[in-house]
């Protein structure tokens, strides 16, 4: 008898368990549907104004600062002095452009504040994007000590923030400017880089390209360039390409001239070499203004691909920057 009560005992509280796990997958599904359409409108508000600004031929990594007032650079947060990557890139780039700002320094408005200073009444914030990925609570409870990983979930976030010149009362190391590009036909900045990456590169005939079967760079040489400075902007376009080899960050580099995924590592290598160039101090240019039509059906039919091509050349600028960052090391041991 005690077996027969204790059975169904067993028997109601699997019942019981199984209800409420069939409750907790609805809700998660609920909570990942209502997550979705957030998610999707970021990158749909994102992608329509990244295609409007090239529809209307402005590039957002091109000449990303009023000639007349604003310093080449990466924008940056005024307060941490980290650089802002990704998409927020080209999106802070645009903002630059559309107001004309003196200084690639943002913060929010909190941090304005906190610094002693104020985001000045009627001043518009732009929004950026933060992503990253969690593992839920309960998830990380059932991958102690089993074999299964548990599942990370990706998330987006937006915040708002003011660029330097939108406030008062900031500290003047708050929105400090970077130092413009030398009038010289050497870039020692980028020369220091080309070498340090050990890449190999060959300087020489009519054509700028990559060649990703026997993994080498070739430019023309530097007299062969109108204007001296677009020698480095290519170079560093060419080198964008040479850190998708498999080797490397391992990037799909099979498309051929004319496809979609030939426009996508088009776009990575030239926003990459706008990065690379704001971070040298060189004022980006498109080097490829003939892909724009590529550019921008892969765009339209894809909302995610410019977050995906701005956070690929995050990845490849960074890569790049790394054998600049090596190079003290070295000479610390050598001495």
């Amino acid at each position: 008898m005690l077996d027969t009560d204790q059975t169904a005992v067993n028997s109601g509280t699997s019942r019981i368990k199984s209800q409420r796990a069939s409750r907790t997958g609805k809700i998660r599904k609920a909570k990942r549907r209502g997550n979705a359409a957030p998610r999707a409108s970021l990158y749909d508000e994102v992608t329509a104004k990244i295609i409007a600004q090239l529809e209307d031929g402005i590039f957002p990594w091109v000449r990303p600062w009023s000639a007349a007032n604003a310093v080449p650079g990466l924008p940056r947060n005024a307060v941490s002095g980290r650089a802002y990557s990704g998409v927020n890139v080209l999106i802070l780039w645009g903002a630059v452009i559309d107001g004309s700002y003196p200084s690639q320094d943002w913060l929010t408005f909190r941090q304005a504040l906190a610094a002693g200073g104020c985001v000045r009444k009627g001043e518009k914030g732009q929004t950026v994007f933060y992503a990253d990925r969690f593992i839920p609570e309960e998830g990380r409870e059932q991958g102690e000590g089993s074999a299964d990983t548990p599942r990370s979930i990706p998330f987006l976030k937006r915040f708002t923030v003011f660029n330097a010149a939108q406030c008062d009362g900031l500290p003047e190391r708050l929105a400090a400017d970077a130092t413009p590009l030398p009038e010289r036909e050497l870039h020692s900045q980028a020369e220091a880089l080309i070498a340090a990456t050990q890449a190999d590169f060959r300087i020489g005939g009519a054509k700028a390209f990559y060649n990703v079967g026997d993994d080498y760079v070739q430019v023309p040489p530097q007299p062969a360039f109108t204007a001296r400075i677009d020698y480095y902007r290519t170079a560093l376009h060419e080198l964008g390409h040479w850190t998708g080899h498999k080797t490397r960050l391992d990037r799909d580099q099979s498309g051929r001239f004319g496809s979609g995924k030939y426009a996508r590592e088009e776009l990575c290598a030239e926003l990459s070499s706008a990065f690379l160039c704001a971070a040298l101090g060189i004022v980006p240019t498109v080097r490829h203004a003939d892909y724009l039509g590529s550019w921008l059906a892969v765009l339209r039919q894809d909302n995610r691909a410019i977050f995906k091509a701005a956070s690929q050349a995050s990845k490849a600028s960074d890569f790049l920057l790394g054998f600049a960052d090596q190079e003290p090391a070295k000479a610390e041991g050598a001495a």
